[in-house]
């Protein structure tokens, strides 16, 4: 039978846009491999790591009929790699292989029965549907993502905070030391609800949506989320736990703010941190009258100031930071000016987008 027909580029797009989960070694072989499920014309993509699956359905030339099997997902997408763009490939079955053919090539594949794939038991009942555009999703993910905490043994940090609640979507990340909210409008009026996506899921996330201003959908389940967009449907396990309240971290009243470039600002900030030390990464930012000064030292007795001219009315102020922590934030928003808010040498800083509540960046003090 053959399975399918179509352009290389077609088809290795296909494969691309579930393989990202996959894992080169895991306790399963089947589980590198991508499950093939043919249902007349139409032919289902699946992959799964236990934890996430993802689907898609596409329509490849073939034979119609009924088929399924599974196939090694990388062996598979490394020898797509090696064929033009437009060359015409085929797979077909032949006595429990899977024969790959484009030009004058060949390559007959090991496959392992369908039947034995595990697919992800989806929850009985999902919470009510709601919808936001691609893009937006894209971009609250990438205002909050570099905030999650990496292998925190507090793993409930190992991800993302989604909040829906009447008509708006709120994305939280932590990690102990800086903390990241941004939030966006809903169409319709939800029931509260709060889940934590694991760090694995946002990163699939973050790679398979697109700028396009189609929409995805989501629902969420006690201990599931389910995501569908573009013909794809993923589906991933939540990190249970109860993640901090962010509300009472986030400063209010800060009586000392600044605001200035959001570009001078990180170019500044890069600059000094060419000769923090390797190991603690720290800056001193001194705000006095009109001007902003970042200064950094490291153990071999280097030395670098920056100034920049600020309109400032408020209490001097000298206060350290992890300078990484600055430039993450700064390096993932698109906004020209950034709100700096500040109490004291001590208190953690609020960074904002004048007139705009729907990012905050909290950054703790780093003792210099």
């Amino acid at each position: 039978m053959i399975v399918l027909k179509a352009t290389q580029e077609r088809l290795l797009s296909v494969l691309q846009s579930v393989a990202g989960i996959v894992e080169k070694r895991h306790t399963l072989p089947i589980l590198a491999n991508v499950l093939l499920r043919k249902t007349g014309g139409n032919l289902q993509f699946t992959t799964s790591d236990l934890e996430i699956q993802i689907r898609t359905t596409a329509d490849l030339d073939g034979d119609t009929g009924n088929f399924s099997t599974t196939v090694g997902a990388r062996k598979l997408i490394d020898i797509l790699r090696t064929m033009p763009g437009d060359q015409t490939v085929s797979l077909e079955s032949s006595q429990n292989k899977l024969i790959l053919k484009g030009g004058k090539s060949k390559f007959t594949l090991q496959t392992l029965p369908a039947e034995d794939f595990p697919l992800v038991q989806e929850a009985p009942s999902f919470g009510p549907k709601f919808s936001v555009p691609q893009k937006t999703l894209k971009d609250l993910l990438n205002q909050v993502s570099f905030a999650m905490a990496v292998h925190d043994i507090r793993y409930y940090l190992n991800g993302i905070l989604f909040v829906a609640e009447a008509k708006q979507l709120s994305l939280v990340a932590t990690d102990g030391h800086r903390l990241a909210f941004a939030s966006s409008a809903l169409d319709v009026e939800v029931p509260r609800q709060e889940v934590i996506l694991p760090r694995k899921t946002v990163l699939e996330l973050q790679r398979l949506l697109s700028d396009k201003e189609g929409a995805i959908e989501m629902q969420f389940a006690n201990n599931q989320a389910k995501f569908a967009f573009e013909g794809m449907e993923f589906v991933t396990k939540l990190v249970e736990g109860k993640f901090p309240d962010y509300n009472r971290v986030i400063p209010k009243n800060h009586k000392n703010a600044v605001t200035l470039g959001r570009a001078p600002l990180l170019a500044s900030l890069q600059r000094t941190a060419i000769l923090t030390s390797e190991k603690f990464k720290g800056v001193r930012l001194n705000i006095d009258g009109g001007t902003l000064r970042v200064a950094s030292n490291n153990a071999e007795q280097e030395e670098a100031v920056d100034e920049l001219d600020i309109d400032y009315a408020g209490d001097a102020i000298e206060i350290g930071f992890n300078v990484t922590y600055l430039i993450d934030a700064l390096a993932n928003m698109e906004q020209d000016m950034v709100k700096l808010e500040l109490a004291d040498a001590n208190s953690s800083a609020l960074f904002t987008v004048p007139d705009n509540a729907a990012f905050k960046y909290v950054v703790m003090p780093m003792r210099i």
